[in-house]
């Protein structure tokens, strides 16, 4: 999801200072750094987001706008230079933050924010790109966070006990076999 100057996403910055529609050349999914005093702020874009669909919380696109910002310091340290964040790097980036941040829970905590899927994902970047917060690039798409990853797998899984990893993994005959699950 690149910059602004080449087509792509662009995020405002993470203290909440406002909100630009202009990038530096070569940045995508970026922090920006300066503020036009006509533009709103990204508290006043989220009241107007959450007024038009409030399927999400307020929460949900607060950790969208961190992992953003997560993803893009990820980037940067395996490639050198912050650049385009593409929506499957960015789900990765959203599970990874969310782990880190809310460990066996992060699930729990999507849910109760109204998040179920990665397509949830989704659409709270396109609401935010909707109203100015972000931009894309032509090639980014809803279709980017249809095929991301299974909570089960991606949040609970990695918690579960090692007996209930080593029974979910035998085979179906196996387990028939010994009366097993």
């Amino acid at each position: 999801m690149g910059a602004l100057h080449r087509p792509g996403f662009v995020a405002d910055r993470l203290d909440g200072q406002g909100v630009s529609n202009v990038a530096s050349r070569g940045r995508s999914f970026t922090t920006v750094k300066t503020l036009n005093m006509q533009e709103i702020n990204f508290d006043e874009a989220l009241d107007r987001i959450l007024a038009k669909d409030p399927r999400f919380s307020r929460e949900a696109y607060l950790f969208l706008r961190e992992s953003l910002d997560f993803t893009q310091k990820l980037i940067k340290e395996h490639r050198g230079q912050i650049r385009h964040v593409s929506g499957q790097e960015l789900l990765d980036g959203i599970r990874r933050f969310g782990l880190q941040q809310f460990g066996p829970m992060t699930a729990t905590v999507f849910e109760e924010w109204g998040v179920n899927n990665s397509r949830d994902f989704g659409e709270i970047v396109f609401n935010m790109l909707e109203i100015g917060l972000l931009a894309k690039t032509d090639q980014d798409s809803r279709e980017d966070f249809q095929n991301g990853y299974d909570f089960t797998e991606a949040f609970r899984k990695p918690f579960w006990p090692q007996e209930k990893l080593k029974a979910e993994t035998k085979p179906v005959a196996s387990r028939e076999a010994t009366g097993g699950n």
